[in-house]
């Protein structure tokens, strides 16, 4: 899939390996961020904070952890999705103020964040960066409410959109997901201490056991003396992003209370319900359509076969200073297995196409190692609409489901014989529980809530 990832977060409350945690957590969602990553840290009297431009490995090395120490941690990986990419955007985002001291990470896009932004401007406040994030601080410094959690509560009220975020002062950590419910965010409990994350994933890795995903609209607020909630109000319906279990969750993750293994080889079989074609062989575009294609097989009774093999070792800063080097961009990252396709009349399993011109590359490397037939399947319906939720999808100018008329005109631009896109009746089929409870503006253009577009893409980063 050609488009950008977004965000992850990760905390930890009152454990002695606090800084080590927070590391292996945002190790683990790596996936969902390689841009910047940060960690902030607090040993009860005072917050102190790592970032940088680069994957955990690089930022967090173990230089800079061993000159920080504290029980009470946060943490974040960040893809933006709007505007620049600079140092000062990395989060966690800290601020010292005479009222409190407090540090957030954020996974979402708030879509009335220009709008609060210029009123506070009007009334003299000065802003550090271009995230959305830092709207929220100055929200609660000008908050009357009584407490950190009670002037949270007031600045989350005036913001719309998607936020999962996790918010750290010297004595408390603060999870919280917005009424909508977009973003995945989960706690657990390891030797006694909370944690919380974007996904389940970092709880396994830590050895952590899962307690349950916080709740659309809640706000969890751990301290020593425990955990308690408070909930901003409820909306008609929640709305949590189909895009999490179609591509941007790790497949051994849980998010929203289903696996998102489970999910993706559903997916892959409601394909192969709605499309079938006679072939020789299923294969997927690594890694993201490995599970739908796996479904896809095991219902068409298709053998899979691995048909292209995925260079996991490059680098996340390669460069293609020629032209000689860039022809060859599709094999940096992927390869196709001449001996499996030669001759092979072949279903390619993909989990989504948005601009296309990736596609097309990779369509053609298969073409030209011997496929005799290449059928394209797509594991969600077409991406009609932008996203101003936290995805970076270009504009509706840029998405190859508007340039073109028909699915077949798509077909023809990216090089396959047949191409065929799961319906959204098929794509909510695959999930289980409440299947209303979900967010499918990019493939209808019914966006959960009102929704100022010029504003929402502008001024701002998502986070």
């Amino acid at each position: 899939m050609d488009k950008k990832e977004y965000c992850g977060v990760f905390g930890v409350f009152n454990h002695a390996s606090a800084v080590e945690l927070t590391y292996l957590g945002l190790y683990s969602l790596q996936h969902r961020g390689e841009e910047s990553c940060g960690m902030a840290v607090s040993d009860g009297k005072r917050i102190r904070q790592i970032t940088g431009m680069g994957l955990v490995s690089e930022v967090l090395n173990a230089k800079k952890l061993s000159g920080i120490k504290g029980t009470n941690s946060i943490g974040h990986v960040r893809y933006s999705t709007t505007g620049s990419s600079i140092l000062r955007n990395a989060q966690p985002f800290v601020i010292n103020h005479n009222k409190f001291s407090i540090s957030i990470a954020h996974n979402g896009n708030l879509t009335n964040a220009v709008k609060l932004r210029r009123e506070m401007e009007r009334d003299g406040a000065i802003f550090q960066t271009t995230m959305d994030s830092e709207v929220v601080l100055h929200l609660m410094v000008r908050s009357e409410e009584d407490g950190l959690s009670g002037r949270l509560l007031d600045a989350l009220n005036q913001c719309d959109g998607a936020f999962t975020m996790i918010f750290l002062s010297q004595n408390k950590l603060i999870g919280v997901r917005d009424p909508y419910g977009f973003r995945p965010l989960c706690l657990g409990v390891k030797d006694g201490s909370y944690v919380l994350a974007s996904e389940t994933c970092s709880l396994d890795l830590i050895g952590a056991e899962y307690v349950r995903d916080v709740e659309p609209g809640e706000m969890v607020i751990i301290s020593d003396e425990g955990i308690t909630s408070r909930n901003l109000p409820e909306k008609e319906n929640t709305a949590s992003c189909i895009f999490e279990f179609i591509y941007f969750a790790r497949p051994d993750s849980r998010i929203f209370g289903q696996s998102v293994y489970k999910v993706r080889e559903r997916l892959g079989e409601k394909l192969a319900e709605e499309y079938p074609v006679e072939a020789d062989m299923v294969m997927s575009i690594p890694d993201s359509g490995n599970y739908a294609a796996l479904g896809y097989s095991k219902k068409s009774g298709i053998p899979f076969e691995f048909g292209m093999v995925r260079n996991h070792y490059i680098g996340r800063t390669f460069i293609q200073p020629s032209q000689e080097m860039r022809k060859h961009g599709v094999k940096i990252k992927l390869n196709p297995i001449r001996e499996v396709l030669k001759g092979k009349k072949v279903v390619v399993v993909e989990d989504s196409i948005v601009r296309g011109t990736t596609t097309s590359g990779r369509i053609q490397a298969i073409r030209e190692a011997g496929a005799r037939e290449i059928h394209m399947r797509i594991s969600c319906p077409p991406i009609k609409h932008a996203c101003f939720y936290g995805i970076d999808f270009p504009s509706r100018k840029e998405l190859i489901a508007n340039q073109m008329d028909t699915i077949e005109d798509i077909g023809k631009f990216i090089g396959v014989d047949t191409l065929k896109y799961l319906s959204i009746g098929g794509m909510m089929d695959a999930v289980s529980g409440d299947k209303e409870g979900f967010c499918k503006a990019c493939f209808n253009g019914q966006h959960p809530n009102k929704v100022n577009r010029r504003a929402a893409k502008s001024v701002f980063e998502s986070s």
